[in-house]
């Protein structure tokens, strides 16, 4: 009977959706710090919804740009490899998420991708993606890149991502 109890402790353990990311400790800062695969919903932890929060809202993305982002996102999908820990992951990712809000991406094809500070994201695997900056944000076609905005945008976010979308990627 105890090994039935066993193998069906096992199955459970294997069936149960596992996470992808785990909140540790920044050895520099002492605060938390995610590393992983993750949903947006991790901004609604206390460690880091004030500043994704504060950015999300202050942002004002340009109307006359978004007006001209393409509405047919069947084909698109993109990452983003940022850190919690990083300045410009704090500022930028926010605003990509307003943008994306304001001209209504579906927020499901959005890829987190968590990094500590020596660009490692855990158990996953990233090397493939020649991640220097963070945050670098990535653009897909079809499951092909057609962009990127590493760190800082050229013009502006929608700027960019508008580039990006219409094949005039600045490189």
């Amino acid at each position: 009977m105890k090994i039935v109890y066993f193998f069906w402790i096992l199955l459970v353990c294997t069936i149960l959706p596992q996470k992808e990311y785990k909140i540790i400790t920044d050895d520099n800062t002492q605060k938390p710090m995610v590393v992983g695969i993750c949903k947006q919903e991790i901004f609604t932890d206390s460690s880091f919804s004030g500043w994704y929060n504060t950015e999300f809202k202050n942002y004002e993305p340009k109307r006359e740009i978004l007006n001209k982002i393409i509405r047919d996102y069947d084909d698109i999908s993109i990452k983003i490899v940022l850190g919690t820990w990083c300045s410009d992951s704090r500022r930028e990712v926010p605003r990509f998420f307003r943008i994306l809000k304001e001209s209504g991406f579906p927020t499901d094809d959005v890829k987190l991708i968590f990094v500590d500070r020596t660009k490692n994201a855990f158990f996953i695997d990233i090397e493939d993606l020649e991640i220097k900056l963070v945050p670098t944000f990535i653009v897909y076609r079809d499951d092909q890149e057609i962009g990127r905005v590493i760190e800082t945008p050229l013009l502006s976010l929608e700027e960019d991502l508008l580039n990006i979308l219409n094949g005039r990627a600045e490189d």
